[in-house]
């Protein structure tokens, strides 16, 4: 849960700060890759700007290490899987899920043996994703990783839909945080063409982060969203749905974003609805032959505006009272990097 509170940031920690928001946030767990994607072979991807090889284990458990050799830092991700570890492609070294070399083949006795020579990563999967752990200094462990009902209990269904969005994660965050653009924006979208285009906002306390609704509309529109942090960073929100297409309680869209780079960003949304057995499996083929593509379509508005906007249009902004609930997010995701700013400070 973030704390409140305004922090003095000095003017030496400034850019650090904005580097660590930049890049992301540590002590923190992110969806690294869909499920989907890591199969036999070892892939490799960048989060957070870093480099991690992913694969799994002869048991389908996936891991994560720091995707470099400690030899002679080529990519262990276009290696081998030999299932507990991977082995290098170059001189084919293997290092283990807790990043230890396990063997050096084209040597007998090397010194490397047996050390932990490559950052691991704590990790978690969940309803088609994969989730990894980033620590810092102050917490190298994983923290708990506390996850929406949505995506732990056995009573909803959901889809997974994910894209990589050219522009910094935190325009996305934004993005989910402003419900009032889902009036124009999406204005012609079958789940938000109707409600009013003006509206009253209110920000609350929920516990373990804030909702930002429209007073007055609810089940019309775009008409809230919440933001928590439980050891992630999620979102959820509702929008209407045909009553035409499928059984099932409200649709809600559980959402997450990872910063790739700070220029880049993977967007995860779950579509979730409460509903099991055959309306389950109804739901689920008329929502793959009916509204995906509409839904995909709206992904890619928001997808097109992001993208097209200057790195630095958050410091050009005149922003008003709808843009409450993104504000008070940027204020507290802030005052996070600074905690983390100064311990990193202070253990240097």
């Amino acid at each position: 849960m973030m704390e409140q509170g305004e922090l003095k940031v000095s003017k030496e920690s400034r850019e650090e700060v904005e580097k660590l928001l930049n890049r992301g946030l540590r002590q923190r767990w992110y969806p690294i890759a869909p499920s989907w994607m890591v199969q036999e072979n070892p892939l490799g991807v960048t989060r957070l700007s870093e480099h991690l090889a992913i694969w799994r284990d002869e048991s389908g458990i996936p891991h994560v290490i720091e995707d470099r050799c400690p030899h002679r830092g080529a990519r262990l991700s276009l290696g081998w899987n030999l299932g507990d570890r991977l082995a290098c492609w170059y001189h084919g070294v293997e290092v283990n899920h807790e990043g230890e070399v396990i063997r050096v083949p084209a040597v007998e006795k090397c010194p490397m043996e047996g050390k932990c020579m490559v950052q691991s990563y704590p990790t978690h999967e969940v309803q088609g994703a994969i989730f990894a752990y980033f620590g810092d200094e102050q917490q190298p462990d994983a923290v708990k990783l506390q996850l929406p009902e949505e995506l732990t209990d056995d009573a909803y269904g959901s889809f997974l839909s994910t894209a990589l969005w050219r522009c910094n994660y935190r325009y996305a965050i934004d993005n989910v945080m402003d419900p009032m653009h889902g009036a124009y924006l999406h204005a012609k979208s079958h789940s938000m063409s109707t409600g009013d285009k003006s509206a009253q906002m209110r920000l609350s306390e929920t516990g373990q982060g804030w909702m930002f609704e429209k007073e007055n509309q609810r089940g019309v529109n775009f008409d809230w969203v919440e933001f928590a942090d439980t050891g992630t960073f999620w979102m959820r929100l509702a929008i209407p749905y045909r009553k035409n297409a499928g059984p099932g309680g409200n649709f809600t869209i559980i959402g997450f974003v990872t910063p790739v780079t700070e220029q880049v960003c993977q967007v995860y949304f779950w579509r979730v609805r409460k509903v099991s057995g055959w309306e389950r499996d109804t739901w689920g083929f008329l929502y793959k032959n009916r509204l995906e593509g509409l839904h995909w379509d709206v992904l890619e508005q928001d997808r097109v505006v992001l993208e097209a906007m200057q790195d630095n249009a958050r410091t050009r902004e005149s922003l008003y009272q709808h843009d409450a609930g993104m504000t008070k997010i940027r204020r507290e995701l802030r005052i996070l990097a600074q905690k983390q700013v100064n311990t990193q400070t202070s253990h240097a």
